[in-house]
């Protein structure tokens, strides 16, 4: 099992977490650290993918009703569209060096989803994919509930950004955007399907064993 590095932020302004985010590709792009997961959760805010850099028509709300919800808007430099993140959610932002034999984005963007799919499954719900759509998801067949958004950055070859698994997230705040984009799907929790509260730390920690199953072999 490959050494994974992780560190858990807590509470992190989006974008602070931005700048850490840099300053870690940097230093693993030097040989400085490991491959490394950021384990963090963002007050409210609507981050915008390269596909709304210019402003999204995916965000239904009003500049007076994200203000009065609290939720800020800030551009986020990974690929997708639209997506929050708030309190009750895991955010994970790997910092790996994909060389040199996983050099391949579609493979990488797999492998998180296989991660949080693993983890998911040992928290007791059965996550799974959907054809065409990137991310994780519970439910029946074309009625399927996104769990986990997933939007990465590869900048030759170091990772960052990556996923938002939501947890006890409230899920009425998804309600102020169109997810990803995705306007024939809904959106869930780990704790709505289980219909119990859920420890941060059991998932945190069930996240952890799940990408270091998926990414034993990095570098060997």
């Amino acid at each position: 099992m490959t050494r994974i590095d992780v560190q858990k932020l807590g509470r992190v302004d989006y974008a602070a977490g931005l700048d850490l985010q840099a300053r870690y590709v940097d230093a693993r792009r030097a040989g400085r650290i490991g491959d490394t997961l950021l384990l963090l959760e963002h007050p409210p805010v609507i981050t915008l993918g390269v596909k709304a850099r210019d402003g999204s028509p995916h965000i239904l709300a009003s500049v007076e009703q994200l203000h009065a919800a609290g939720v800020a808007v800030q551009a986020a430099g990974r690929g997708g569209d639209v997506t929050y993140h708030g309190p009750g959610q895991l955010v994970g932002y790997p910092i790996f060096d994909l060389r040199p034999d996983r050099c391949d984005v579609h493979r990488y963007v797999r492998d998180v989803e296989e991660a949080l799919i693993l983890a998911s499954r040992e928290l007791g719900v059965a996550a799974g994919r959907v054809s065409g759509l990137t991310g994780v998801w519970v439910g029946t067949i074309g009625q399927e509930e996104k769990l986990a958004a997933i939007g990465v950055r590869i900048s030759r070859w170091i990772t960052s950004h990556g996923f938002a698994l939501n947890v006890a997230t409230d899920l009425r705040h998804f309600d102020l955007i169109v997810p990803c984009g995705i306007a024939d799907r809904g959106v869930t929790s780990l704790e709505r399907v289980l219909g119990r509260s859920v420890a941060t730390s059991a998932v945190e920690d069930a996240v952890v064993r799940g990408f270091r199953t998926v990414f034993r072999d990095l570098h060997g």
